[in-house]
């Protein structure tokens, strides 16, 4: 049976090889077709394929059991390749920004390019919009935050395929100013995109919470849950692709030890086998009569 990392990794080779097709031919036609905004359309290519790279590094770690020194597992490093992608993906930002800025501030040196890049951006444009649909699919269906990272790379490198179009059009046209200004809307896309990843895997590494609709998922399923009588306090945690979960129940004070542990054996098993995100849950049991306002709530 394929897992999730399985899923992952394929769609990620596949990524690669179209990345390393696409970044050899858009700076070929960037060289040859005269046409600056192309290179750097090629470099940002470049970076996908680092990026894809670094996805299959992150599913390697994450899929290994927990272990000694781990004793939750290793889906976090999921969440770290995001945040390293993200820094690639800032430092190209201000990489192509910095190159436009100068050519835009030196236009008598700027040429004017063939056909060659113009048709190589709709070529473009296709192959990541394609290369963004499957990867989101597929980082949807397994709830990864690399590569989802990833799927919204593919789409920057769309967007700025887009842009570089414009430009090269509007250059062929004789307005040399559109090549590094497009470039400069090329660098504010992926810097825009770089810095979403980067706001989204620092609070995942510094254990945000999971969304208030899982949150509410798991408030039902408890709710439901026979034997649970009120709910306390509901901290949650993301762990990469997962999340762990404490949760404070109220039950009848009558009840034998035994009896109080089985009602929260059921509901743990309740909520990971109805909630996949969830990966562990600890269910802590308090008498009704005797549980305060801090922890039970009606």
């Amino acid at each position: 049976m394929e897992t999730r990392y399985d899923e992952a990794n394929k769609v990620t080779f596949y990524a690669i090889a179209w990345n390393i097709l696409l970044t050899l031919i858009k700076i070929f036609a960037g060289i040859f077709g005269k046409s600056s905004v192309m290179i750097a359309d090629g470099l940002h290519s470049a970076s996908d394929i680092i990026t894809s790279v670094g996805v299959l590094i992150g599913n390697y770690i994450s899929s290994k059991p927990f272990d000694k020194e781990h004793n939750y597992g290793h889906e976090k490093a999921e969440t770290l390749v995001s945040f390293l992608l993200s820094m690639i993906l800032i430092i190209v930002s201000f990489t192509i920004g910095f190159e436009a800025l100068k050519s835009l501030f030196n236009l008598g040196e700027v040429q004017i390019p063939t056909i060659l890049p113009l048709i190589v951006s709709v070529i473009s444009i296709l192959i990541k919009e394609y290369q963004f649909r499957i990867t989101i699919k597929v980082a949807k269906k397994i709830n990864s935050p690399a590569l989802k990272a990833d799927a919204w790379h593919h789409r920057s490198d769309a967007l700025s395929s887009v842009a570089a179009f414009i430009g090269i059009g509007g250059a062929m046209l004789g307005f040399k100013a559109f090549e590094p200004v497009t470039s400069v809307i090329v660098a504010l896309f992926v810097s825009k995109v770089g810095y979403d990843i980067f706001k989204s895997s620092i609070n995942e590494l510094m254990d945000v919470s999971i969304d208030e609709e899982h949150e509410n998922e798991i408030k039902n399923i408890a709710s439901s849950t026979a034997g649970v009588k009120n709910l306390g306090a509901l901290r949650t945690r993301k762990h990469g692709a997962y999340a762990y979960v404490d949760l404070v129940i109220c039950v009848d004070g009558d009840l034998t030890v035994k009896e109080g542990h089985d009602i929260a054996t059921n509901l743990e098993k309740k909520i990971i086998e109805e909630l996949s995100i969830v990966k562990g849950i600890t269910v802590h049991v308090e008498p009704c009569e005797g549980c305060n306002k801090k922890h039970c709530c009606k």
